[in-house]
């Protein structure tokens, strides 16, 4: 029965230790499972097309009309104009006036780049944010206005392909599966019945759906049945624009058509792989019964129609819009297109570059043009011709990984990008005369040119932040090129000996020496960013003794004393009597507290970090500002959140007489009937009491959960605490508790930093600690005694408060058992002091959640 036990026990530590460990890699879990997915589409799409050959996808490309073209065209541009109105409506279902022409430049750009990248929600919900953050929306606001989108776009798949299933009166074949009509009209039916069920819902007068405090407006049925009708109006014309690129398609077999594009459309959301590329084609192809070559061909057509051409365009008009803003020098980003122009074109430019590298990876993993290597036998050697193969899918590689820089605006990152796609156009040239792609690459690297005000940070290349979806998405573009190869030589039998041969007609050689040396750039680059990350500029990480006292003789905060902690770097003005000290967590710079010093000298620190953080694509963070610091933050563009407030006992009205002091006088009785004397040891003493601070600093660590903390207080060491006086009770001669002293020079407030006392101290000892320090403070003559902060106190729940003020009012009130935020205050209530306020400051939008999560791991290690 024990074995049972133990066996039962071990399993479910085994099973916790697994999810532990799947939580703890859940990012790197999430990126393969990606790529294992792309990989396992790549080959399902290689078997789809194993009979398929390049010369017959050529052949097909060629025998769709122009005409056909045209009309894609036309599809294409009615269905992202339908697009707009998704969020026209959303808005009108939220009640924000925002005109059209905001939320079509919205729309365009956000279902570009989803479009291209997948992840809908967090691509293009990016996208989206920026240009109704430059409107006036809130990040709630604009989640509600993603989410109702997408609820339009999945309600016009839903009910176009339920009227699809309740027409057909033929068996529709999807791949292996042949839906009867039976089934057909009974899943039609049901979609009806559930839309009809929400209308019957909102004419029955439930206004929102949702769960708990977070819902969403359900739009007035005729508003609904606009959504529904726009939606159903931009699927038909997105997939009329592959289906006319099918040859023999026939109107009859649309019904059937539709059902395969939503069911592909769906598998590629679903499995979350940046554009469905080769997820959205397999299923095509394995559900349209037309001849596979020409599917493929229209669907090869298609990616560029409806996929490459209005990233390209959106691209086009954000870029210049931005470049001419940064060429106005007195009216700058004036206007919401100003604004998001400023936003968006470097996410745009880093897509166009990002797209170049793929066009000359994918390039250079197919044949060229017989006739064109031709023409360059007679002027250009063959080891040159080899040469520039390799080099143009390293410049393609290359231009993958710079990409990043592009959009972290880095100056170094533009002229890197230019310079490889110049390179790029070159070797195309050399390597085939593909001038096609020379072209493509020209106009980007013109766009480049024309936009390079916009790139003004000083940081290395590689400094820019290197996400895991810019990787997952660099990867996929090597797989795509290496799956291109195979797919284009699948008739050339493999042997060693292919990778020394050389000959004009070689292309299956050139295509693996060039997929190795883009495979080992590429991996060498990623292990090299994930396991040695870029050394980022820092500010100084001493601060000289002639700065500290001439900032610390104009500091009214004690708090100024965190600069001795030693994990600090500092930024010093320019006259030398005052500084500011932050830390790096991730990408955020936070900022401890004001700056110390003359405030005449804040202006100059609070603008200088805020541009060295910008430079570094960083995000900045004030923790713990006070009032009289918000106005600058304001200035450079920070959203303020109430963190808390901090207890200051006015010294000059304390009293130990009437009913509120009786606990403190109780406490000193107490205290003398047990024999503890209070005294202040000079700093200058320490050393000799040295090991009795230890060993209390010990038991009360070992008391207490958790480790020593560091930044936004002090620790226990003797570098540390020799700057600073030290209170200490003795009993019978023995040191029982202790407190270093934090004191601002003017005397204008005295408080502690580490309070510590062994395990079995009488009861009511700290607040004998208490009483006597204040009691002292009054002697020498200061004004008010800091008791800090109360985090979450005074934070508001009311309906219209900041989303962050109600999460913090919510905690506070209820999270008591995991750290005690009400009962912290209430202790420090019986000292009647003044709450002031303190506030914690971060960037507007996405960055702030992000900004908040390094904090608290800042604060909490």
């Amino acid at each position: 029965m024990h074995r049972t036990a133990d066996r039962a026990m071990k399993r479910r530590f085994d099973q916790t230790a697994i999810l532990a460990w799947v939580e703890r890699h859940r990012r790197k879990l999430t990126v393969a499972a990606i790529l294992l997915i792309a990989a396992l589409g790549f080959a399902a799409l290689h078997n789809v097309l194993a009979e398929v050959h390049l010369k017959q996808v050529r052949g097909a490309l060629h025998e769709i009309p122009v005409s056909r073209m045209v009309l894609a065209l036309g599809l294409t541009a009615v269905s992202y104009f339908a697009l707009t109105f998704y969020d026209l409506f959303a808005l009108r279902a939220i009640g924000s006036p925002i005109r059209w022409r905001t939320a079509a430049l919205a729309s365009f750009t956000s279902y570009t780049i989803s479009h291209n990248l997948g992840l809908s929600l967090l691509t293009g919900g990016s996208a989206r944010y920026r240009v109704y953050a430059a409107a006036g929306l809130d990040l709630g606001e604009v989640a509600q206005v993603s989410l109702i989108a997408s609820a339009t776009f999945w309600g016009g798949i839903f009910v176009v392909a339920a009227l699809a299933l309740l027409l057909d009166a033929a068996p529709i074949p999807l791949g292996p599966v042949t839906l009867s009509p039976l089934i057909q009209h009974l899943a039609g039916g049901l979609v009806i019945a559930l839309l009809l069920t929400v209308f019957a819902m909102r004419m029955r007068g439930v206004s929102r759906i949702g769960w708990g405090r977070f819902s969403l407006p359900i739009p007035r049925p005729a508003l609904m049945s606009a959504q529904i009708g726009i939606a159903s109006i931009d699927l038909l014309a997105a997939s009329a624009a592959l289906f006319v690129l099918v040859p023999g398609a026939t109107p009859q077999t649309f019904g059937a058509f539709f059902l395969a594009y939503a069911l592909a459309l769906l598998a590629a959301l679903i499995t979350h792989v940046p554009g469905g590329i080769g997820i959205f084609e397999t299923v095509i192809l394995a559900t349209v019964p037309q001849g596979r070559s020409e599917v493929f061909a229209a669907l090869l057509l298609y990616r560029i129609i409806y996929y490459l051409l209005p990233l390209l365009i959106a691209a086009v008009i954000v870029a210049v819009g931005e470049a001419r803003r940064l060429r106005r020098h007195i009216v700058r980003g004036v206007s919401v297109a100003d604004k998001v122009g400023q936003a968006l074109a470097p996410s745009l430019l880093a897509l166009l570059v990002f797209g170049g590298g793929l066009v000359l990876l994918v390039s250079g993993a197919l044949p060229a043009v017989h006739s064109r290597l031709s023409m360059l036998r007679h002027i250009l050697p063959l080891p040159f011709i080899d040469g520039s193969h390799f080099l143009a899918s390293l410049v393609g590689t290359a231009l993958l990984l710079v990409a990043p820089a592009i959009n972290a605006r880095i100056r170094n990152g533009f002229y890197v990008a230019r310079l490889l796609l110049i390179g790029g156009m070159v070797f195309s040239l050399l390597k085939g005369v593909d001038y096609e792609e020379a072209i493509v690459l020209g106009i980007i690297a013109a766009l480049l040119q024309y936009c390079r005000p916009a790139f003004y940070r000083r940081a290395g290349v590689l400094d820019a932040p290197l996400l895991r979806a810019w990787l997952l998405a660099a990867g996929l573009a090597v797989v795509l090129s290496i799956w291109s190869g195979m797919f284009a030589y699948k008739h050339v039998a493999y042997s060693d000996d292919l990778w020394w041969a050389f000959a004009w007609k070689g292309n299956a050689p050139r295509f693996l020496r060039a997929s190795l040396g883009a495979t080992v750039l590429l991996v060498g680059v990623a292990w090299w960013r994930l396991i040695w990350a870029p050394v980022r500029p820092i500010g100084a990480t001493e601060l000289p003794g002639d700065v500290a006292e001439a900032a610390f003789a104009a500091a009214d905060r004690t708090d100024a004393a965190l600069a001795y902690t030693g994990d600090k770097q500092f930024l010093i003005s320019a006259s030398g009597d005052a500084f500011l000290m932050y830390q790096l967590r991730g990408r955020t710079w936070v900022v401890m507290g004001d700056p110390v010093g003359p405030m005449a000298a804040w202006p100059e620190l609070v603008w200088r970090i805020r541009g060295d953080c910008d430079r570094a694509h960083g995000r900045l963070c004030f923790y713990q500002a006070s009032e009289d610091l918000l106005p600058l933050l304001i200035e450079i563009g920070l959203q303020i959140m109430k963190y808390g407030e901090e207890a200051h006992v006015d010294l000059a009205s304390f009293s130990l007489q009437g009913p509120a002091a009786k606990q403190f006088r109780a406490a000193l009785r107490r205290g003398e009937s047990l024999g503890i004397e209070f005294s202040v040891i000079p700093a200058a003493d320490l050393p000799a009491i040295g090991p009795e601070l230890q060993a209390v600093s010990d038991a009360w660590l070992q008391s207490k959960a958790g480790a020593e903390k560091h930044f936004s207080i002090g620790h226990f060491s003797p570098e540390y605490l020799a700057h600073f006086d030290m209170a200490v009770l003795r009993m019978n001669g023995r040191i029982i508790a202790f407190a270093n002293l934090w004191a601002t020079a003017n005397r204008s407030e005295l408080s502690v930093d580490l309070m510590r006392h062994f395990p079995d101290t009488p009861n009511g000892t700290m607040d004998l600690l208490f009483v006597k320090l204040i009691q002292w403070g009054i002697e020498q003559g200061y004004q008010r005694f800091n008791l800090g902060m109360a985090p979450l106190s005074g934070l508001t729940g009311r309906k219209l408060a900041p989303l962050w003020s109600r999460i913090g009012h919510a905690i506070y009130g209820h999270a008591e058992a995991l750290y005690g935020f009400s009962g912290l205050r209430h202790y420090k209530e019986k000292f009647r002091p003044n709450w002031v306020p303190r506030y914690i400051a971060t960037p507007p939008g996405l960055g702030s959640p992000r900004a908040l999560v390094d904090l608290m791991a800042l604060i909490g290690d």
